[in-house]
């Protein structure tokens, strides 16, 4: 991160500006919200990869300001919802945006976050602008695809492996890839480049959407930010619940089944139960190397990238880091 901080106060300047230009515009009840769930925190890792792959690229991080400021737009319009389709009260530690305000209010402010997005790119000439809006629209659509997808498997007695990999593609995994490629465009990078670091954000995307399963059951909740277990209480069908029904034997499966049906009131003894399993069947394992597997590529990918070789180092620490997260 530390090479990177000139970028981030690049940004974190462009979004202060953009909140303050929230602050006298009516009607209130649509731009407060917006500038609310601006404020709350957050890593900005997407908009900071846009600054990233323009740099890496030797383009002007300036010129892509406003791509950053478009996906870090998109990602907090998909949280206002995403919290609404949970039912979610906690954002970040705060109140969600539909439990400070409504229901209404937070769909609304949501769907202007998102136009402000996509009309952040009309700043850009053609072709540089065909670009960014063909790439940015078929991300947006598979998000939203990613979404439905994890909504339906709620409601699926059986969710393989392989559809859960490609429902965190799309929910998560894009949007790492859309930044990066956003800023190679933005630096005039040759297509093949934008390829690769677009491939490279999409595999660590998957990787880190692993890890963040594997945190939810085994993490630090004091560094984790979230209370432990809450993805098991909440019979979500994560990397690790798929993969234990899937190598369990019989009792086992029966097991896992039988503890699904308990009730909130029961979250303890849910929560150790199924770890066990979990660790019986070596499941964090399976999970972490799922995870480096996905890594490995992200890797090779930048490894083909044609740019400075410091540049690109600094980035696959930084890539590192993210992935290297306390338990």
């Amino acid at each position: 991160m530390k090479h990177y901080e000139n970028l981030t106060g690049l940004f974190l300047n462009r979004l202060e500006q953009h909140r303050e230009s929230l602050k006298n515009v009516e009607p209130r009840e649509l731009y407060d919200p917006e500038n609310y769930i601006l404020g709350i925190g957050g890593k900005r890792l997407r908009p900071l990869l846009v600054l990233i792959a323009c740099d890496l690229f030797n383009g002007l991080p300036e010129c892509a300001l406003d791509s950053a400021m478009c996906v870090e737009l998109f990602h907090n319009f998909s949280l206002v919802h995403d919290d609404i389709l949970d039912e979610a009260p906690l954002r970040r530690s705060q109140a969600t945006v539909h439990s400070k305000w409504n229901t209404n209010i937070a769909i609304l402010s949501g769907d202007v976050m998102l136009v402000k997005a996509f009309r952040l790119l009309e700043k850009y000439p053609d072709p540089e602008f065909k670009q960014l809006a063909k790439l940015f629209s078929q991300t947006a659509i598979e998000v939203c695809e990613g979404q439905q997808l994890d909504m339906n498997f709620e409601n699926q007695t059986s969710v393989s492996a392989e559809d859960y990999l490609n429902m965190i593609t799309r929910k998560t995994a894009v949007l790492l890839g859309c930044s990066l490629q956003m800023g190679a465009i933005n630096s005039g990078a040759a297509k093949k480049d934008q390829e690769n670091i677009y491939e490279f954000g999409r595999h660590l995307g998957i990787a880190f959407q692993l890890l963040d399963d594997l945190l939810d059951a085994y993490g630090n909740t004091s560094e984790f930010g979230k209370v432990s277990g809450g993805d098991i209480v909440a019979n979500k069908k994560t990397y690790l619940l798929i993969k234990a029904l899937e190598t369990g034997n019989e009792w086992q499966q029966a097991e896992l089944k039988r503890l699904m049906q308990l009730g909130k009131e029961h979250a303890e003894e849910k929560i150790k139960g199924v770890k066990n399993l979990y660790n019986d069947l070596n499941i964090s394992n399976i999970c972490r190397q799922k995870a480096d597997e996905h890594t490995q590529i992200a890797i090779n990918h930048l490894a083909t990238i044609a740019a400075d070789e410091t540049k690109k180092n600094n980035l696959k620490q930084f890539a590192a880091g993210l992935l290297n997260r306390t338990l």
